[in-house]
C-alpha cells in the first residue's frame, strides 16, 4: 500500500488508498486495525515473479505407487 488514509464520512469510516474508497467500517479502531493486518498479509507474500527467470521453489510432483507390489 503506498498511501492510506481513514476519513470519517457520515457516521462511518472509510479507508482510502490512494483516491479511491476501499472499505467501509463503523469505527475509527477496527479501520486502522485492518489496514495493520492488511499491511502485514502484503507484507507476508513472497515477490512476484519476473518473466523469465525460473521460481525460486518449484512444487515436486508426488510418487506414483506401483501396484501390484
Amino acid at each position: 500500500m503506498s498511501s492510506y488514509s481513514i476519513v470519517r464520512i457520515g457516521d462511518d469510516y472509510v479507508v482510502r488508498a490512494d483516491d479511491k474508497n476501499i472499505l467501509k467500517v463503523a469505527s475509527r479502531r477496527r479501520a486502522a486495525q485492518l489496514v495493520s493486518d492488511a499491511a502485514e498479509l502484503l507484507n507476508a507474500q513472497p515477490p512476484p515473479v519476473v518473466d523469465g527467470e525460473p521460481p525460486t521453489a518449484e512444487p515436486v510432483p508426488p510418487k506414483l505407487m506401483k501396484s501390484g507390489c
